[in-house]
């Protein structure tokens, strides 16, 4: 596609030129048709590189020809190299999307990914701050100059309502209402949803608008919530950064993420009750099973408290 740069891994792994024009459409349609993001397309683009230039040295004439048994060789080749179960799968999605999009344009009339099976992922249980820990983080910018109280709005507001690091970087004033205690989130693939603000963090944030974004305010300011000192919005990096800065303050000695903090709003939410649909569409979730995650964390720490506490685990 003219005017798309490709991301590093990819101009350093370029396709061989009989591969690279079904390789450029299918990317084109990711980005222009499916809406998908930036760095997804980028990735998609790297992994059939890599597979293009694998089929090429085994002397496959193009996409046209290529059978279920010669790809299954290139997914079997880095079996052995140090990729993660994860990148095994997106790979593999990449080729099989792929696959389907050559059927749409008519370039084959089979689906050659159809024999290869998937990798099996290990679903990681996601680690969660405690209550108490996070009452902690929230109260470390405790001062009154305009960057604590533009930090205590941001720490507020993610963990209020669980939105990922780039949904908060991308807030603008328009996304949110705090008369009536919600923001319209667009999230992966442009979805657009209804996410709750509660009280503490509304109350934060109108004090933040206040008294604190007019300090940072620049003629070319936009329309960004939450602001630098340059003006400009807050990347994702800078995000992280201050979320590192108060665990670190708030005493809490392991690795804080800003997505701990997302995981920590979910689990919270289910260990007081909450319906699991409504969890799954407060965090934007497309399937219910990737919300279900959470019900581990809560059976763990069940398992912990009855490990620790039953008098029956305790005796010798």
């Amino acid at each position: 596609m003219p005017g798309r740069k490709p991301n590093r891994a990819a101009a350093r792994l370029q396709p061989a030129a009989a591969f690279a024009a079904e390789i450029d459409g299918f990317i084109g349609f990711l980005e222009l048709e499916r809406g998908l993001a930036r760095c997804t397309c980028e990735n998609y683009q790297s992994d059939l590189a890599q597979c293009a230039a694998f089929l090429a040295r085994r002397g496959v004439a193009g996409w046209q020809t290529v059978t279920g048994v010669q790809a299954g060789g290139w997914i079997h080749s880095l079996s052995g190299a140090d990729y993660s179960v994860a990148s095994l799968a997106r790979k593999l999605a990449a080729l099989r999307g792929l696959a389907r999009h050559l059927i749409r344009e008519k370039v084959r009339d089979d689906d050659f990914t159809v024999q290869l099976s998937n990798p099996k992922l290990a679903r990681r249980i996601p680690g969660t701050l405690s209550p108490a820990e996070v009452t902690r983080l929230l109260a470390a910018p405790n001062g009154g100059d305009a960057y604590s109280l533009r930090d205590r709005a941001l720490l507020e507001l993610f963990y209020s309502s669980g939105l990922r690091v780039s949904e908060l970087a991308g807030l603008t004033l328009q996304q949110i209402d705090l008369e009536h205690g919600f923001l319209r989130v667009f999230g992966k693939g442009s979805k657009e949803r209804v996410v709750p603000v509660g009280t503490k963090a509304a109350d934060a944030i109108a004090t933040y608008l206040a008294s604190s974004r007019p300090h940072f305010v620049k003629p070319r300011t936009g329309s960004q919530l939450f602001l630098s000192e340059r003006g400009t919005g807050l990347s994702r990096m800078m995000l992280w950064l201050i979320v590192k800065k108060y665990a670190q303050r708030a005493g809490i000695t392991r690795n804080v993420k800003p997505h701990l903090l997302r995981h920590s709003f979910a689990t919270h939410l289910l260990n007081g009750g909450a319906d699991l649909r409504a969890i799954q569409e407060m965090l934007g979730h497309a399937s219910i099973s990737t919300t279900q995650i959470y019900t581990a964390v809560e059976t763990q720490r069940l398992l912990a408290q009855h490990a620790k506490y039953h008098p029956r685990n305790r005796e010798g």
